[in-house]
């Protein structure tokens, strides 16, 4: 991953809040590099979105959301259908209180759906609140769950079209060739700054 960072020369990462520690790794390399050689590898910088940076388990919102977690309730796939998104959200874990407010210390689990709506949505979490003031929380996981599935069913539908045609094939050519071009003359120039390149 390393590699494939300072190889292309990215300014910023997208990573969530516990990827943050392998970005650290490649800065530290990059930099290492740079003050031995002089400057030539990009150090990137961290791209954490505000809202968002970590998903919560759906079940165990102690826990953050991974597919490799044993209880299939506990995540959303990309490729979940609508049915599944909507069972899913609906039975996430909640609490008795029955209010809709945003508190990550008491209502961990309400704070993880206000959270993924935000995502979805590009809104603000207090926005959403307000919405949701006077709603139960079946009306809100119910919202939610459409929310998601029109963020994700284009996506979905999108990918399967690009599969069962040509297209993909030309993306992955062209994405190939572009990428070992580039790649290639970083790497002469990577080799002559170490003393390697011939004359």
């Amino acid at each position: 991953m390393a590699a494939d960072i300072i190889l292309y020369d990215a300014d910023y990462v997208p990573v969530g809040e516990d990827q943050k520690q392998h970005l650290e790794l490649t800065r530290t390399i990059a930099q290492r590099f740079n003050n031995y050689y002089g400057d030539f590898f990009t150090v990137p910088e961290p791209l954490i979105p505000e809202v968002g940076a970590r998903i919560m388990d759906l079940q165990n919102p102690e826990k953050k959301m991974s597919k490799s977690e044993e209880n299939e309730k506990g995540y959303i796939t990309m490729f979940d259908d609508a049915a599944t998104i909507r069972r899913k959200i609906r039975s996430a874990v909640t609490d008795s209180l029955g209010i809709i407010k945003y508190d990550p210390e008491n209502q961990k689990g309400l704070a993880n759906l206000l959270t993924i709506y935000a995502s979805a949505t590009d809104r603000e979490i207090e926005d959403i609140v307000l919405q949701y003031k006077d709603s139960s929380y079946k009306e809100f996981k119910d919202d939610l769950a459409e929310v998601v599935c029109d963020m994700l069913i284009p996506i979905q539908e999108r990918y399967l079209a690009i599969v069962k045609s040509n297209e993909l094939q030309d993306i992955l050519n062209s994405g190939r060739d572009t990428a070992s071009e580039y790649a290639y003359k970083k790497m002469l120039k990577c080799k002559r700054k170490v003393g390697l390149g011939r004359k």
